[in-house]
């Protein structure tokens, strides 16, 4: 068509159908130029492989277990100086560099804090209670489900777990066999050392021993983490999957043991309200005093409960968000 017969077309009879003809080549590419950015989503990274093929770690029993006045002085070796001294206490630097240096405010500070722990031991101001179970569990997807016994047919519980978007792709009911396949087993347990704990720090605070108060709500708070981590320790020798001779309490903060111990609300179980779910299966209230706030948090604070597995491939990751 040459330039003049287009402007005929245009200006002719031909034009309607020269224009709805433009509009639909138009349309076309349109549609092929749009084509790669609709086209389907990138395929997602395959998913690790946790397998189950060699039979679980059995526990020793499926009761209810109540400790209620655990050795205080046992679980002070377990307290990760890291968060006492740093965290709650303001000391920049790791303790023993500081120490070997002859740092005076971090000898001061390590005085203070182990003159106040010599008089939480010989007052008993601090008082150590947990309660721990063993459930049967299996995995539907990323649901958790718990169970009264290896034979029932209907959870107790069950537990809905966020799954990485990408990486490698894990959830937590991953570490557990999925269902149809035997169960697997995981414990639950609270922890706390913090009754009366605020009141005696209110009223070191009301007499005008602020570091006192201070170091006594810091210490019971680490004393209930080193808590968790020590009855952890026991709970995998209960299952008999314990440390090798010679594993470091050091070794095992940086997590270096078979299978992990999980709180609500943190990256791999961001959802809060599940507490509510392990508190009914655990009934801290009754057994520890430790009571669940309508946000989903524990009083006193000074406690930690947690969700622990025991695949050998089991281990720490995020999949999202923690709460709050």
């Amino acid at each position: 068509m040459t330039g003049l017969s287009l402007c005929n077309d245009l200006f002719g009879d031909k034009r309607l159908a020269l224009l709805a003809k433009n509009l639909e080549l138009q349309e076309f590419l349109r549609v092929e130029t749009a084509a790669p950015s609709e086209a389907a989503p990138a395929a997602e990274s395959p998913r690790a492989r946790i397998a189950h093929e060699a039979p679980p770690p059995a526990p020793p029993d499926l009761k209810l277990h109540v400790l209620s006045d655990f050795s205080v002085s046992e679980i002070f070796g377990y307290i990760n100086p890291i968060m006492l001294y740093g965290k709650h206490l303001g000391l920049r630097g790791g303790l023993e560099q500081h120490l070997a240096e002859k740092n005076p405010k971090a000898i001061e500070l390590q005085k203070s804090v182990r003159a106040l722990q010599d008089v939480i031991l010989s007052e008993k101001l601090i008082t150590a209670k947990a309660v721990y179970k063993f459930f049967p569990a299996d995995a539907e997807g990323e649901r958790l489900n718990v169970y009264d016994s290896p034979k029932s047919s209907h959870p107790l519980a069950s537990f809905d777990f966020p799954r990485q978007p990408s990486g490698e792709r894990l959830c937590l009911s991953d570490f557990a066999r999925p269902a149809g396949t035997g169960r697997d087993f995981v414990a639950m347990f609270v922890v706390t050392c913090g009754g009366g704990v605020r009141e005696l720090s209110d009223r070191y605070r009301d007499a005008g021993e602020y570091l006192k108060s201070h170091a006594l709500q810091a210490i019971a708070i680490e004393s209930a983490e080193g808590f968790a981590e020590l009855l952890h320790d026991r709970l995998r020798t209960m299952w008999g999957i314990g440390d090798p001779v010679g594993r470091t309490v050091r070794e095992k903060f940086q997590g270096k043991y078979r299978g992990i111990r999980v709180s609500f609300g943190y990256p791999a179980c961001p959802n809060l309200e599940d507490q509510a779910k392990l508190f009914s299966l655990l009934e801290p209230e009754k057994h520890t005093g430790v009571k669940l706030t309508e946000g989903f948090m524990m009083d006193p604070e000074a406690s930690v409960s947690a969700l622990v597995f025991s695949h050998p491939q089991a281990r720490y990751f995020s999949a999202g968000p923690a709460a709050g």
